[in-house]
């Protein structure tokens, strides 16, 4: 049985009182309770804040190219997909330069969680809004404020039938971490958007901002029923819902691929003369 211990790796370079801390704290407790060894799963990060994650959990990593994180965790399952591949990367990372790769990701159901640590803005280059802060907010680059719209990924990942969407809260360890092992327990794609302050990039949604209006999702709430998981992807504002929104259960990507359906890509045998036979076709 692992310990705490023994995913310790180097020693974090975030802000004090960054809600990274909380997410970090959650992840471990989370893979403890699991029961999971470091060397038994892979973390795929891009650019970012949040993309510093896995250099303070020892693990296998891949750490990428800004809003690219997806395509490479794809591209592992694939190779091995007996080996749980975790997507850890934030808001801007995500949301702005990796939304095409996200919307792509749902569609095909691969069996990837992804972690995306939402504070509401570009931390580490320094302040500026990102698709995720809310319409009005002021920052270095939007002296004006936010023109945009404010994305909701929630309702987005719903609309686009993601196999499990939840929201977390930074601030809320033990249910962060219960939502975490939840995820990873799921069969199919899972994103969770976890809420946190950036204590110095943005001074709107604080951690009592959040603590004021974050509240636990009903029991009562039935995850698969879409409608109703609509309209708690719709709440932010005064009242913001935390906890497993939608869920269903569909085929994953790597049932449905006939070469690897029997076995893992890295297990199977390979000889350089099927590809001379293959590359024949083409002279």
């Amino acid at each position: 049985m692992p310990s705490l211990d023994d995913y310790k790796g180097q020693q974090p370079a975030w802000c004090p009182g960054c809600g990274n801390f909380g997410i970090l704290r959650s992840f471990k407790d989370a893979m403890v309770e699991l029961g999971i060894e470091p060397h038994q799963f892979t973390i795929v990060s891009g650019i970012g804040q949040s993309s510093k994650f896995p250099h303070y959990v020892k693990c296998n990593t891949f750490n990428g190219l800004h809003g690219r994180a997806l395509p490479v965790a794809t591209g592992t399952r694939l190779a091995n997909h007996e080996h749980p591949v975790m997507v850890f990367t934030g808001d801007g990372d995500c949301y702005g330069e990796g939304g095409n790769h996200l919307i792509h990701a749902i569609r095909r159901n691969i069996n990837v969680k992804l972690f995306v640590h939402d504070n509401q803005i570009y931390g580490l280059t320094k302040g500026q809004a990102s698709p995720t802060s809310m319409e009005g907010m002021k920052t270095k680059n939007q002296p004006f404020g936010v023109f945009s719209e404010q994305l909701n990924p929630m309702a987005l990942a719903i609309a686009l039938d993601c196999s499990f969407v939840a929201r977390g809260f930074s601030g809320d360890s033990e249910h962060t971490k219960e939502l975490i092992k939840s995820a990873i327990n799921h069969k199919g794609f899972s994103l969770v958007d976890i809420l946190q302050p950036c204590v110095t990039f943005n001074r709107t949604n604080t951690h009592e901002w959040y603590k004021q209006r974050v509240y636990h999702i009903e029991p009562g709430h039935d995850p698969e029923d879409k409608i109703q998981a609509f309209q708690k992807a719709l709440e932010w504002g005064e009242q913001i819902p935390i906890g497993i929104i939608y869920r269903n259960n569909r085929p994953i990507l790597e049932e449905r691929i006939p070469v690897i359906k029997d076995g893992p890509l890295v297990r199977q045998s390979f000889t350089p003369l099927k590809a001379e036979d293959a590359l024949k076709e083409f002279y």
